[in-house]
């Protein structure tokens, strides 16, 4: 009986412990060693996963800022569970399989334009407290790379600089919030997305209320704004006549959504909380794509993949993450939080994330078992055994 009882106060105590930056993988003793001093940055050859990014921003910036961009909703529980649900999933490697070429595989299409890789640069405000050059270094990085970048409409530059930035023929979307403007100031502005070159509209309706961001409040940066905007299905149907550029739905949480977006003709969905910053208690992108796919979840609606793209975001720090949420049947993975910290190297930091996460990808593939990246379903998936250990 004493033995039986151990695990369930494991589980409490790994529930209740502390949460940390990052797992410990070095860093920090690394960087002692090589006599980094708070307020200076290790070397950029020194940054070997996307967490160091992470570490480094957190040791340049100031706590007001680092606060704002690393914080999440009350208390942060989403924002933890973005990171650690993946966990509660492990892959079921095949062997003995060509593997060769699978690096060859990794271009995807999302909404009918090509990209080099399945992950992408999402939507991040407030570029400019991190580098002088703010959100120029996203769009030049993401071109350098190949991968999609989703402007914010909360960015330090302006669309017409962004646009700028953007190389020749380069295809990037645009994020959009309703504010609660009225229709004549919406359509200009959907008006200007399109005139400056964006492919495509990210409408964001995760927000119909602020968040509530305890840890940003300490330093003045949290939101005391209790106003709502009005986001319903009647209005998206209104935005659609207002524009012919695609609309994708971002900060579907529900199966119930998704069949209604369906329902109503959208371009694409975006599983997404907001980086665990609007709703505490909101799912993941991850657990919303396993309620989907009917993963040990209570809806099921797994033909949802098959009817309309979905992409997905939230929580993750490396390609593993990347793949979990391919095995479900997400087209793009969107990866924000890791890509803003990279600007403390500014464009070369976002190129070298990038550069990271394909190099992890095509490891992480060889090691699965995949020929091709197009193989990787639901069956390289498994519900860990031992949930507590």
């Amino acid at each position: 009986m004493h033995f039986a009882i151990l695990p369930f106060f494991a589980g409490i105590a790994l529930a209740a412990r502390p949460w940390l930056y990052a797992p410990d993988t070095g860093a920090e003793d690394r960087y002692a060693e090589l006599g980094i001093e708070k307020g200076s940055l290790p070397p950029l050859d020194e940054i070997h996963c996307l967490n160091d990014f992470e570490w480094a921003a957190r040791n340049v910036l100031n706590s007001s800022i680092y606060a704002a961009f690393s914080g999440g909703a009350g208390t942060e529980g989403s924002y933890r569970m973005n990171q650690e649900g993946f966990q509660a999933y492990r892959f079921r490697p095949r062997t003995m399989v060509d593997i060769l070429s699978v690096n060859e595989t990794f271009t995807t299409q999302m909404l009918g334009y090509n990209f080099s890789m399945p992950f992408f640069i999402t939507s991040c405000g407030g570029g400019g407290y991190i580098h002088e050059d703010g959100e120029l270094n996203l769009i030049k990085g993401a071109h350098d790379q190949g991968i999609l970048y989703v402007a914010s409409m909360s960015a330090s530059k302006s669309q017409e600089e962004i646009a700028g930035a953007a190389a020749d023929g380069q295809v990037y979307f645009q994020q959009f919030y309703t504010r609660g403007w009225d229709d004549d100031k919406v359509k200009s502005y959907l008006d200007s997305v399109k005139k400056y070159g964006a492919k495509a509209i990210a409408l964001t309706v995760d927000s119909a209320g602020d968040g509530d961001r305890w840890r940003a409040a300490r330093y003045g940066a949290g939101s005391t704004d209790s106003d709502a905007t009005y986001i319903t299905w009647d209005y998206y149907d209104k935005l659609k006549s207002m524009t012919d550029l695609p609309i994708i739905l971002k900060g579907i949480t529900t199966v119930d959504d998704a069949k209604k977006a369906i329902q109503h003709g959208v371009d694409a969905i975006y599983l997404s909380n907001h980086g665990g910053r609007q709703l505490d208690g909101a799912p993941s992108g991850f657990e919303t794509a396993l309620e989907m796919y009917a993963l040990d979840c209570f809806q099921e609606a797994p033909e949802v993949f098959q009817q309309i793209e979905v992409y997905a975001d939230g929580g993750v720090r490396n390609a593993g993450d990347v793949l979990k949420l391919l095995a479900l049947g997400v087209r793009g993975v969107g990866v924000g939080r890791s890509f803003m910290y990279s600007m403390v190297y500014g464009t070369e930091g976002v190129i070298k994330a990038a550069e990271i996460l394909k190099h992890e990808l095509t490891i992480n593939a060889q090691n699965l078992g995949l020929s091709k990246l197009d193989d990787i379903d639901a069956t390289y998936l498994q519900k860990r055994m031992f949930p507590n250990l």
